[in-house]
């Protein structure tokens, strides 16, 4: 496939959109450990605010990256998880955190999940 000069073809850009903030890259190392209710995610990001960890939850889950169910024991509960898609795309995560750790800390950081 080739792209050849034109940066549309060269650009996964439906991907970036889903994919290319922060918070959204936060949400899927934490889902990499195990998968976590919306409060334990909310823990884990203290910074994030609940809309925005909702608003990204929901791409995510559009996306196909995330899924949904119904906790067994309170049906009230909600766990996300990553998809095959989801846990496909680890292995790019733990190459943007060895790009991060060469090139803007001096020390690649070891991928959380994986």
């Amino acid at each position: 496939m080739d792209a050849g000069g034109d940066p549309q073809k060269r650009c996964p850009k439906d991907v970036l959109k889903v994919l290319g903030d922060y918070t959204t890259l936060r949400i899927i190392d934490a889902l990499s450990i195990s998968p976590l209710r919306f409060s334990e995610l909310q823990r884990t990001l203290d910074d994030t605010n609940s809309v925005t960890l909702t608003s990204r939850l929901k791409r995510l889950g559009d996306a196909g990256l995330l899924e949904r169910a119904e906790a067994t024991l309170n049906k009230q509960s909600v766990i996300y998880e990553l998809s095959d898609m989801g846990k496909a795309f680890l292995p790019v995560m733990s190459e943007m955190q060895k790009f991060a750790g060469r090139f803007h800390g001096g020390q690649s950081p070891q991928p959380q999940g994986g």
